[in-house]
């Protein structure tokens, strides 16, 4: 059977510093990717080395030819940065190209002439460029995109994001700037799911791989060869029980490398099996991998599919707007926006919460204290699988804005926001396909470490949404049927717990993955403890 390449990571990153998502295996001590020094800085001074190399070296055929691709490339994409590095695309070519094609074309057998200085150049921004994690991440990202969002991989092969409704493919959103992947990049994506044996994604990706691959040359900064993708699209088959399509790939790899005896004792195996078995002659359907903590997957992914299905006005008529003041003399100059979104649970949406400016200062401050997000576990708090995205928390003493906007959030809600009645403001940076999939705000076990504050359980959630996206990352509720997208600057509140202290099951909500752009939410949670005059309890246990 091929060999594994490379470890198995998790899921992606963004490559600006103000957009940093990234997951590691638990226990690494790896810095996150968006805290390392200016990988897009380097990318263009790389380029410029190479272009050095090219005027000096007599044999240059590899290096002219990465050289002219990659700056095709980067003529397109650095006329609209932020644009062309919200699409998850073109963030995974620029990650591959940077820790992948970059040392593969440095170290390779075709630099010939002033292969010293090509190096030494190189060596000088390797520690700012993207890791092999980082591409893994990315890569195990795109997949997530792809499930969540039921996007076609030969659609994204070319650079769309589509899916099959009722027989024909739509495009679900049209990228300003895209770009397609190359058959490397395929194979890239394709071994980081068969090396976590992901046989469902290995065969879609590796397929394309194969495809594109038998209609291109082979160049010196490529990760796989068409001989590479035959091997692992031939055992991904195998194990995903089509053994007469893993026995005619590996007929194909034999042809291309008859002295291959690994493979000729792949096909004698593959032959016996249909001999014995017949029915495996025609395949089977390809089976997504299973979800430990997802329970509630169809659900999830069909409410982020809506990207937005609050109920309409018109459609409950108990739903409205208005100018909400909460009785509270600071907000009758100024009332604030409200939408009502949902009676059970009960949902507001305040529009226009913060300022752009406000917004950003927040951003700005959680920055540097960006770190891998957690979740309760037990008496303990660990990165999982189903949390993608990263987090810091900001006292009030970190910014002015942070209480004023602490102020702001007791005018309209009556609610003690100070310590230890509302934990510290936390931010969160989703980045392109960051994700938390369905969980519930507030403790559902008396050993939870949110009982640490002493000061009971998370009463009420105030979200507020400080960017925008140009597809996905809605909040969905899953019990209660409905999602909300991301309104740029409005905030989402709502009560976790029933009047009389048990949680509220139909709570039970998501952080979509972010299909186009690059979410940012800060958090405020408010405990029960110091609000017994604000929430009373109710004469009725029920309520």
């Amino acid at each position: 059977y091929p060999r594994r390449l490379g470890s198995s990571w998790g899921l992606g990153v963004l490559l600006k510093g103000t957009s940093v998502m990234d997951r590691q295996p638990r226990g690494s001590n790896r810095r996150p990717y968006g805290h390392r020094a200016g990988p897009l800085t380097s990318s263009p001074r790389l380029l410029d080395i190479l272009a050095l190399y090219q005027k000096t070296a007599k044999q240059g055929l590899y290096s002219h030819r990465f050289y002219s691709k990659v700056s095709a490339f980067h003529n397109g994409m650095y006329n609209e940065l932020a644009t062309a590095l919200a699409n998850p695309l073109v963030a995974f070519t620029l990650i591959k190209r940077l820790q992948s094609e970059w040392p593969n074309l440095v170290y390779s057998y075709e630099a010939e002439e002033n292969l010293q200085a090509l190096r030494v150049g190189y060596k000088q921004l390797e520690s700012s460029l993207p890791k092999l994690e980082d591409l893994q991440g990315a890569a195990q990202g795109l997949m997530r995109l792809q499930d969540v969002y039921a996007l076609q991989v030969e659609g994204l092969v070319r650079g769309h994001f589509q899916r099959v409704s009722n027989g024909n493919t739509v495009d679900i959103y049209k990228p300003p700037v895209s770009t397609p992947l190359s058959g490397d990049d395929c194979f890239l994506v394709g071994k980081v799911a068969y090396d976590v044996e992901d046989y469902y994604h290995s065969v879609q990706w590796l397929e394309e791989a194969v495809r594109l691959f038998r209609g291109m040359s082979w160049s010196p900064e490529h990760e796989g060869t068409l001989e590479d993708a035959l091997d692992h699209l031939a055992f991904s088959h195998f194990k995903a029980g089509n053994i007469s399509s893993a026995l005619s790939l590996s007929l194909e790899l034999l042809r291309r490398d008859p002295s291959n005896k690994r493979v000729l004792q792949n096909v004698e195996k593959y032959e016996k099996l249909l001999v014995a078995r017949p029915s495996l002659s025609s395949g089977s359907v390809l089976k997504r991998p299973s979800s430990t903590y997802l329970r509630t997957r169809n659900a999830y992914e069909r409410l982020c599919q809506t990207q937005g299905s609050q109920p309409k006005l018109y459609e409950n008529p108990s739903l409205f707007c208005d100018y909400f003041t909460n009785g509270s003399p600071g907000l009758l100059l100024q009332p604030m926006k409200r939408e009502l979104v949902s009676l059970q649970p009960y949902v507001v949406l305040f529009h226009d919460f913060v300022t752009a400016a406000e917004a950003q200062n927040i951003r700005d401050c959680a920055l540097p204290g960006l770190r891998r997000s957690v979740v309760a576990s037990g008496v303990n708090q660990t990165t999982v699988d189903y949390r993608i995205s990263k987090s810091a928390w900001l006292k009030d003493s970190a910014h002015p804005t942070i209480i004023k906007v602490d102020q702001r959030i007791t005018l309209l809600t009556g609610l003690n926001v100070q310590l230890p009645y509302g934990e510290h403001l936390q931010v969160v940076n989703y980045g392109i396909g960051g994700h938390y999939e369905p969980h519930f705000d507030h403790a559902t076990s008396t050993s939870s470490p949110l009982y640490r504050l002493s000061s009971g359980n998370r009463m009420a959630t105030f979200m507020i949404y400080l960017s925008s996206v140009e597809a996905g990352g809605s909040t969905a509720f899953i019990y209660a049927n409905f999602s909300v997208p991301v309104v740029e600057n409005s905030a989402l509140f709502w009560w976790n717990l029933h009047r009389n202290g048990q949680g509220n099951g139909d709570t039970l909500h998501a952080g979509c993955p972010v299909l186009i752009g690059d979410k940012w939410v800060a958090n405020k949670w408010v405990h029960e403890y110091g609000q017994e005059f604000q929430r009373r309890c109710s004469p009725d246990p029920e309520e």
